[in-house]
């Protein structure tokens, strides 16, 4: 099976800017860009998208990989999980993992054999950032070249050439 590593697409799928973000659902600064790339995208004008890609850092982490694959999990609900997670970072064991796929409209469960169907994603993610050379999150790349400014709005529509 080959695993599509642009299937969560957020944004205009035809934008001609798309800002790959490798991400772990755990991580404090991913929680912190999440609000600044969503408004990004939202004031863009369809130019430019959005693309999550799991990269759980399990080392620091011990949440980040059942929380990757419960979002997996959430089939179609994949956006509206992403963002319960990352509004509770801090709770994200099993049961809080099946309360938000509940709020979020998941029919059937995200955790467990469920959730394990979809770790070859998951691991299709991690190691395309490995290969990109990413080392922690949050990472971007803007139409596949690392970026290295702030995860900033200003910064971010500046290095996009979105300016308002």
């Amino acid at each position: 099976m080959t695993v599509d590593l642009d299937r969560h697409v957020y944004g205009a799928a035809e934008a001609p800017t798309t800002i790959i973000e490798y991400g772990d659902f755990e991580c404090p600064y991913c929680g912190a860009a999440k609000p600044v790339l969503r408004k990004l995208i939202d004031g863009s004008g369809g130019a430019a998208r959005l693309v999550y890609r799991h990269f759980p850092v399990f080392t620091k982490h011990p949440f980040a990989l059942t929380a990757a694959l419960a979002a997996e999990a959430s089939g179609d609900k994949f956006w509206p999980m992403h963002d319960l997670l990352f509004a509770h970072q801090d709770r994200l064991t099993d049961a809080d993992l099946a309360v938000y796929a509940k709020t979020a409209g998941v029919e059937g469960e995200v955790t467990g054999d469920a959730a394990q169907a979809h770790r070859e994603a998951v691991e299709a993610d991690y190691n395309a950032g490995i290969e990109a050379g990413v080392r922690g999150t949050p990472t971007l790349f803007v139409n596949g070249r690392l970026y290295q400014g702030r995860v900033e709005l200003n910064a971010l529509r500046s290095a996009l050439g979105l300016h308002r």
